[in-house]
């Protein structure tokens, strides 16, 4: 079945919705019962041709008095069951009673089929259908032979064949149902549902080059957000093709949404897997299969979603800054910012790599271009990207053309991870630029307006396999992507002098001396002795102006201690000025060391903070002045005091030499310069443009200007037609 088909069976499934439910709900809600009648009518058509063997098997159940109903999963041929005398479409046939009739067709069906309908919360739905008297209708239209929901061929109402709805087909028709829904109730659909041809071409790179090497027995591929399981049953499908059905593959996944897992927990059973290996809930904070690894995992987790409610289950109560603070061994590599999980999904994936059989593990992602280049060095980010790459993880990145999604329209790559690579891929990253490689769509589905067409599928797989430099195929080394950020570092210059102007604010503290000095200029001198007089008027004109005070600031700005002691550091400095003087010093050094002799001549009692606070209300930034001396080691060495507004940091490719770099990029421009190692971090980071800048080159001037004077020309004659025109 193809696109054309899918479409038309939404469209059909949308018709009924605005038919039946219009005048109930809204149109956002539709989906509450829509979808669970669509999952429902695709199982019911697959247990119709055995319905009257299955209540013969449960009678003779009931005779012998055997509860355990397990047995009717022969009788079906598939691992689920309806003990219900009723059919969608032998509901029809009592009218009047519809409803309860529902109500018992839904509590005949098996255990697994339970959780589905639970999921969904259908059976909350039932008393406002029954109210609105929509339950007939709504059957009615399900139950057409019009349209096909089954995985099986069926014959419409004239008896013409009409082409089986796959699982894989029955994801789209889900997927761009609930990309409807969410546009009428303007919703974001939170994941970005994965157009078939990018799992194909996922599925290709994953798969080919290892299908000979794939043995017979059994395989195991998991997608940690699997949706509505797309994913998955393409990869088994494609897998089975490449490897002529000589191994076997289990379908595993983990879904946090109840709708999409319900929808692919129910085509798991259609198929015959097992539904319980798709297990319920955020794949970060709860693993599903905390146990097992897998040979081929693949996944398109939702980026640029915040992990905010995984935090409490990944890192303790301290926070999220700090390998230390990881509780999950999954994610020690680092943590990514809490607005962005789509690398703990990644991270998860790599935890689960077979490191002791032959094969290893590949796997496939699908992210944004964050998850290549954003995060400083060191952060978590980059920490993750750091741990990949130096574990040799990543063997390809390949950039997506733009548009190709349904619900976002931002640059999107996939990543190709083995813990196997082949000797010609080893410490190296294969980079491969497919964004030109789509046709345009004639008609757009949300913002998804291109599409990557088969012969594009295997040009692109060709490129990887080939791993040749091309125009479209890059590769590099691994520490091609790393480097060193370099803290540098620059003196602090200081000047500085007395002045009458430079001293008058240390009347105030400088945390509060605005306030202070409203104070001061209302009350003069007497805050000094008198203040306690002054504060119902000082707190009206905090109230006045809205200014709000912590509590241990308004206590000092209505302390008469405080504004002594601020009083005293004032007098102190005056005293200093005396004796120093009123000359400007550029040397700071020597200022520094006159003062602390005159305070030791004069008998003044400042303490630390207060020569501090001193010296901070005198002294001025001067690039021509000294440089200020921080301290001097036993060996003479000289260490500057840094000055923070002058610092800078550089980026040092891991396959430079730091103080050669240094040497030719910084301290030409800046000789006082020099480098606090202490700060040195490593990170990586893949600019994935930078390295495929296609450059068209110029035309001849010749052939511009005869291009000019054939338009010239062109313009004319149609300019003469228009005037015949006219005068004819």
């Amino acid at each position: 079945m193809n696109n054309k088909s899918h479409n038309q069976i939404v469209s059909f499934i949308w018709g009924i919705a605005d038919d039946v439910l219009r005048d109930v709900f809204v149109r956002g809600k539709y989906r509450d019962i829509i979808l669970p009648f669509t999952v429902l009518r695709r199982l019911d058509a697959l247990l119709v041709p055995t319905k009257e063997k299955v209540l013969e098997t449960v009678v003779f159940l009931k005779e012998n008095k055997i509860d355990d109903k397990s047995a009717l999963k022969s009788v079906t041929g598939y691992p689920f069951w309806n003990t219900s005398r009723f059919t969608f479409e032998s509901l029809l046939d009592d009218s009047d009673n519809i409803d309860s009739n529902l109500e018992v067709y839904l509590d005949g069906f098996s255990p697994n089929v339970q959780e589905i309908i639970s999921k969904f919360k259908l059976r909350n739905q039932l008393e406002t259908m029954k109210e609105n008297e929509i339950t007939y209708l709504l059957i009615e239209k399900m139950a057409t032979k019009e349209v096909n929901l089954s995985p099986n061929e069926a014959l419409n109402g004239k008896g013409e064949k009409m082409p089986p709805l796959t699982n894989l087909g029955m994801g789209y028709v889900f997927e761009e149902l609930i990309r409807k829904f969410n546009e009428e109730n303007n919703e974001e659909a939170g994941e970005h549902f994965t157009p078939r041809e990018i799992i194909k071409l996922m599925t290709h790179i994953l798969f080919t080059p290892v299908k000979d090497k794939i043995s017979k027995g059994t395989h195991l591929i998991y997608d940690p957000a699997c949706g509505s399981g797309g994913m998955l049953t393409e990869a088994e499908n494609y897998a089975l093709e490449v490897t002529d059905n000589k191994a076997s593959f289990l379908l595993y996944g983990q879904e946090v949404n109840p709708e999409t897992f319900a929808i692919c927990t129910s085509d798991m059973l259609i198929k015959g897997e097992k539904p319980e290996n798709i297990a319920f809930g955020s794949t970060l904070s709860k693993d599903g299969f905390p146990s097992l690894n897998f040979d081929f995992m693949l996944s398109n987790p939702p980026y640029g979603k915040t992990w905010k409610l995984d935090v409490d289950a990944i890192v303790d109560d301290r926070g999220i800054k700090g390998k230390e603070k990881i509780k999950d061994s999954r994610f020690e590599a680092g943590l990514p910012t809490i607005s962005d999980g789509q690398l703990l999904f990644l991270m998860n994936m790599v935890s689960k790599m077979k490191h002791n059989t032959e094969l290893g593990s590949r796997i496939a992602t699908v992210h944004n271009g964050s998850a290549l280049f954003t995060g400083d060095a060191g952060g978590g980010e980059s920490s993750i990207r750091r741990h990949l790459i130096e574990n040799d993880f990543i063997e390809c990145v390949i950039a997506l053309p733009t548009n190709i999604f349904y619900n976002t329209e931002i640059p999107t790559y996939i990543f190709i991870l083995s813990n196997r690579k082949e000797n010609n891929r080893k410490g190296k990253i294969q980079l491969i630029d497919a964004r030109g490689h789509y046709v345009n769509l004639k008609n757009s589905f949300g913002d998804k307006s291109r599409e990557i067409i088969s012969s594009q599928i295997d040009e692109i797989t060709q490129l990887y396999l080939k791993n040749k430099v091309t125009e479209y195929s890059k590769s590099f080394n691994n520490d091609f992507f790393g480097f060193n950020e370099i803290t540098v570092e620059r003196p602090l210059r200081l000047s500085v002098q007395f002045t009458n102007e430079n001293i008058a604010k240390l009347r105030f503290d400088k945390g509060i001396i605005d306030e202070m000095l409203w104070v001061y200029e209302k009350f003069g001198d007497d805050v000094y002795s008198k203040l306690e007089q002054f504060k119902p008027q000082i707190e009206a004109y905090l109230k006045k102006n809205e200014i709000k005070l912590k509590a241990t600031v308004k206590k000092n700005l209505l302390s008469q201690k405080f504004w002594t002691v601020q009083l005293e550091l004032l007098n102190i400095t005056k005293q200093l000025m005396a004796k120093i003087g009123t000359e400007q010093f550029d040397d700071f050094n020597i200022f520094k060391l006159l003062v602390s002799k005159t305070i030791k001549q004069e008998k003044l009692c400042p303490d630390a903070k207060g020569t501090k606070l001193i010296l901070d209300a005198i002294t001025w930034k001067n690039e021509d002045a000294e440089r200020v001396i921080k301290k001097k080691e036993k060996d003479g060495t000289i260490i500057y005091e840094a000055d923070s507004d002058l610092r800078d940091t550089e980026n040092v490719p891991l396959n430079q030499d730091i103080l050669e770099f240094f040497k030719r990029e910084v301290l030409q421009y800046f000789p006082d310069a020099w480098i606090d190692h202490s700060k040195t971090k490593i990170g990586y980071e893949i600019h994935f443009t930078r390295y495929f800048t296609h450059f068209n080159t110029p035309r001849e001037r010749y052939i511009l200007k005869k291009e000019i004077i054939d338009a010239k020309k062109k313009v004319q004659k149609l300019l003469e037609l228009a005037i015949d025109i006219k005068t004819a």
